[in-house]
């Protein structure tokens, strides 16, 4: 019962926090709602008893990637940006999409339970390791490379707007 309610607690989080983000006119209120956003994920990767992936999101993500977005946002000169026209006229496409995922949620309602039938899970096997040292073993086994690419990406990006900046001042 208690699990339920942090989940939806959680659930909560996630959402308003990612409604907000894209509704705020200010970028660093933006950027606010997306920490409360990522925190909303964290506590539904601790509910799932993932604490490895929780602390890095806690750690990672609203730690070093939010204070990231708030760095580029103290540089970009949003006086300028904001003189600019910030929509393109494209809200067909919009109700298209809203329209589409309407569908969808409706046809899944009407259908009922048997929409979401899934798979009878096969015999548990016996955990000889925790999901930290599984996580470990594939992230630095069957995907070292896609993460050694996404660090060298990071830290191009970092030393970019660093570049950028220095330019400016």
């Amino acid at each position: 019962m208690i699990d339920t309610i942090f989940f939806y607690m959680f659930a909560l989080l996630v959402l308003g926090g990612g409604i907000l983000t894209i509704t705020r006119r200010s970028a660093v209120h933006s950027a606010i709602w997306l920490t409360v956003s990522l925190l909303g994920v964290a506590g539904l990767y601790l509910l799932q008893k993932a604490e490895f992936l929780f602390a890095v999101q806690i750690v990672l993500y609203i730690g070093g990637i939010t204070l990231l977005y708030l760095f580029v946002i103290m540089l970009v000169n949003l006086d300028e940006a904001a003189r600019q026209r910030q929509f393109n006229k494209q809200w067909w496409l919009a109700v298209a999409c809203v329209l589409a995922v309407g569908a969808e949620v409706f046809y899944f309602i009407s259908k009922g339970l048997g929409a979401f039938q899934l798979a009878r899970p096969g015999e548990a096997s016996p955990v000889t390791e925790g999901n930290t040292e599984r996580l470990a073993d594939m992230l630095f086994s069957d995907y070292l490379l896609p993460f050694e690419v996404a660090s060298v990406l990071l830290l191009v990006a970092i030393v970019g707007s660093v570049v950028m900046a220095k330019k400016r001042i």
